[in-house]
């Protein structure tokens, strides 16, 4: 499920993300990459907060639709 639509409060888990090389390196830098776990903090007309490893991400809509991600096991 993208992760605009994915729950509050559960852990996740990034499976795929849909986005140009250049994003991709940011958001690597960033520490989300396939695999990473994320919780999803709040969400609002402009983007989502997650809580990445510890500290908090702003991600806007544009991108919160190309993250896909699953519950984590």
């Amino acid at each position: 499920m993208p992760l605009l639509i994915a729950p509050y409060g559960v852990e996740l888990r990034v499976v795929r993300v849909h986005l140009d090389e250049k994003t991709k390196k940011r958001l690597e830098s960033l520490g989300l990459t396939i695999d990473t776990r994320l919780t999803i903090l709040s969400q609002g007309g402009e983007g989502t907060i997650v809580l990445l490893k510890g500290a908090r991400v702003a991600i806007d809509r544009d991108l919160a639709s190309r993250i896909f991600v699953a519950q984590a096991a």
